[in-house]
């Protein structure tokens, strides 16, 4: 899951992610009425933040490979979101009739992350 969510996060800032998905989210924000949901990003700290998030993940694989239980609910919680981000990817595409960017590796992305969601539910 970690080389995944990697390769995804790489995907996402090779093909210029936040130039879609940013003008996106202010859309959702005004139909909203100005709530601040969802966030806005700028290229670096989004990117750091995605960097911290992959590395966090390399750093919990030992620990994940030992089926450690207090790890479950975060591996579950973890699983679910990239299931929806995967789906995200490939159904925008879909809808719109175009690559958005993040396309190429989504469909690695769910794959996993629906791997992850099963083992986890079975060790627990």
């Amino acid at each position: 899951m970690a080389v995944a969510f990697g390769l995804h996060v790489a995907d996402e800032a090779a093909t210029d992610f936040l130039s879609w998905y940013n003008p996106t989210a202010q859309r959702i924000r005004s139909r909203l009425g100005g709530l601040p949901f969802p966030p806005v990003f700028t290229f670096w700290p989004w990117l750091l933040g995605l960097s911290a998030v992959t590395a966090i993940l390399f750093a919990l694989t030992p620990w994940a490979v030992t089926r450690a239980a207090s790890l479950i609910p975060v591996a579950i919680g973890f699983s679910i979101v990239n299931i929806g981000n995967g789906l995200l990817h490939i159904v925008a595409s879909i809808r719109l009739r175009q690559r958005v960017p993040g396309l190429a590796s989504a469909p690695l992305l769910l794959g996993c992350a629906i791997w992850l969601l099963v083992a986890s539910l079975r060790t627990s």
